[in-house]
């Protein structure tokens, strides 16, 4: 692709704040990169991958909301967070974080382990125990 045939079909997503390099050829014949806000394809790719991200959140969220899950799996399923990683990041085994995503257990949470899993998804620990919206 030349340098002047760079796509730049913004789909509103990032608000032409996200730019991408893409390798094309100068005027020179030589490889140079040149920023992308994206193309049709890709936008509507990513548009769909977030649709379904989005979704899942709602799904979870549904679930706190009928006290079958624990703010945290909110919190998790939002910084697209999985058990594993929300272990090493707390230094909780990931049992116990998997326990915690029960209301009955997250509810009897001491206020330290509550600032491990907010510094975690950079939340307060008020903002850890509520669904935001």
């Amino acid at each position: 692709m030349k340098k002047n045939e760079v796509p730049q079909d913004d789909a509103n997503m990032f608000e032409g704040k996200l730019r991408e390099p893409c390798y094309v050829v100068d005027e020179n014949g030589k490889y140079v990169t040149e920023q992308s806000v994206g193309w049709d394809a890709k936008n509507a790719v990513m548009q769909q991958a977030w649709d379904s991200i989005n979704e899942k959140v709602e799904k979870i969220k549904q679930k706190v909301l009928d006290g079958k899950l624990s703010p945290l799996a909110y919190h998790m399923e939002k910084n697209q967070m999985d058990v594993k990683l929300l272990s090493k990041y707390v230094g909780l085994s990931r049992c116990k974080v998997k326990k915690h995503l029960k209301p009955k257990h997250f509810n009897k949470l001491d206020e330290n382990t509550l600032k491990k899993y907010g510094d975690a998804l950079l939340l307060s620990v008020d903002e850890l125990k509520k669904l935001n919206d």
